[in-house]
């Protein structure tokens, strides 16, 4: 089963005048990882794919019409990563077995996607980021260990962090899609801060690792004019290209961030004085 919906892009004047609620309707997404589900959000920002697969038994990913295509990787690339039971995904009669964590690059033009869990009480649950792609590249499986990894921030700052560049220039060649994962350390609450924003790349944002009875504070908005969304384990977010994406958490926490623009350098970005911003 297949369940789609669509965002339209919202300008940043327009932002300013939403309050909580329709701030969590355009940018929250709260239905991820239904079990016996393939849940999609098609964002009108950079044509952006951000949803899960949580199969019970084998699930075959079909198009949805907004893709106006035969198949769903017909002019689109796709990134993957497991946050939950060991599972595989099937490419076209090619099975990747994903554990923990891992991640797999599916280039565009395959015609055959399936979903399958190892154990049905115990399902996989796949975080699924898709882009438009002009061009074929090859398929490619990223564990966890054969990750780039970062060591970003301080315990002083609260901010000590391992970022995990999975699906990213160096380890996998794509069109324009970029994942990874970043891996807050115990004691540590912050995420992407220095906040940043980068005109010429959306971004979305898949928390997990959230422990029971705990949330994080996603912060989004101009510099000057910043909003927050309330969050909670296993739900995303939509950060437009002119928005800082960053949170806090009541403890600490991984998420997954994915990106789509016209620029493939991590490092292309704005970064904002913690001091200016409001």
């Amino acid at each position: 089963m297949i369940k789609y919906s669509s965002r339209y892009a919202s300008s940043p004047q327009a932002v300013k005048q939403y309050d909580t609620k329709q701030l969590r309707e355009e940018f929250l997404i709260d239905d991820l990882m239904q079990e016996g589900e393939i849940t999609l959000v098609y964002s009108h920002y950079d044509r952006y794919i951000a949803g899960s697969a949580t199969p019970v038994t084998p699930l075959t990913l079909e198009t949805i019409d907004p893709l106006k295509s035969s198949y769903f990787l017909e002019r689109r690339e796709m990134g993957i990563i497991n946050v939950g039971g060991n599972g595989s995904v099937v490419v076209d009669g090619t099975e990747y077995q994903l554990g923990f964590k891992d991640a797999l690059y599916i280039g565009s033009g395959n015609k055959e996607v399936i979903f399958k869990s190892d154990d049905s009480k115990n399902p996989a649950k796949f975080y699924i980021n898709s882009a438009p792609a002009h061009k074929s590249f090859p398929n490619q499986k990223v564990s966890l260990a054969e990750a780039n990894k970062l060591q970003l921030g301080t315990m002083e700052t609260a901010n000590h962090r391992t970022v995990n560049q999975m699906i990213i220039g160096g380890i996998v060649t794509t069109c324009q899609l970029q994942m990874g994962m970043t891996e807050l350390k115990p004691g540590s609450v912050w995420n992407t801060m220095p906040a940043h924003v980068h005109d010429r790349r959306m971004e979305v944002y898949f928390y997990l690792d959230i422990p029971e009875n705990q949330a994080v504070c996603h912060f989004m908005g101009e510099p000057q004019e910043t909003r927050h969304i309330w969050m909670n384990n296993h739900q995303a977010v939509i950060s437009p290209p002119w928005s800082i994406h960053s949170g806090a958490g009541t403890s600490n926490y991984t998420f997954i961030w994915g990106m789509a623009g016209e620029n493939l350098d991590y490092a292309d970005m704005d970064v904002c004085k913690i001091t200016d911003l409001k």
